[in-house]
């Protein structure tokens, strides 16, 4: 059974997870994962998911202010062995609810192109590309996403 936890980044599960998915960006982003990785800290995040499959940390997703009305999707990460398991689009959904509960209109995101199965994720959850915001805007790695709320 999933269950889906509101929480903060000082959940020691949301940090174990990340532990997981910073091992994973280490090896997946090479030599750019330092720069990646400054835009990456968990210690202000307020809005925190966890998902728990049988009482198992097992995936995980955030989101931060980006303006007034804007949260930027940070940290989503499921396990592998949870993979497959519509587990990540049951936390970007419940991050987008908790976004829009505060009056938010939409969410944006940042992944890395070589990221295939996330860009893949996003497309299917109907975040559509943009043209790279903030810090990514040079950067030829990154492509980034937004996707409007429901009116």
């Amino acid at each position: 059974m999933l269950k889906i936890v509101r929480t903060h980044s000082g959940n020691p599960d949301f940090m174990a997870l990340v532990k997981q998915l910073d091992h994973y960006l280490k090896i997946v982003d090479g030599d750019e994962h330092d720069f990646y990785n400054q835009y990456n800290t968990i210690d202000v995040l307020k809005h925190c998911i966890v998902a728990f499959l049988n009482d198992q940390p097992v995936g995980c997703g955030a989101f931060k202010q980006f303006d007034d009305n804007l949260v930027e999707i940070k940290r989503m990460f499921t396990s592998p062995e949870a993979r497959g398991k519509n587990i990540a689009s049951r936390i970007l959904n419940d991050l987008e609810k908790w976004a829009e509960e505060l009056h938010y209109k939409a969410s944006i995101l940042e992944t890395g192109k070589r990221q295939i199965e996330a860009v893949g994720f996003y497309k299917k959850n109907n975040y559509k590309i943009i043209p790279n915001f903030g810090p990514y805007k040079n950067i030829v790695n990154s492509v980034c996403f937004k996707k409007d709320f429901e009116k």
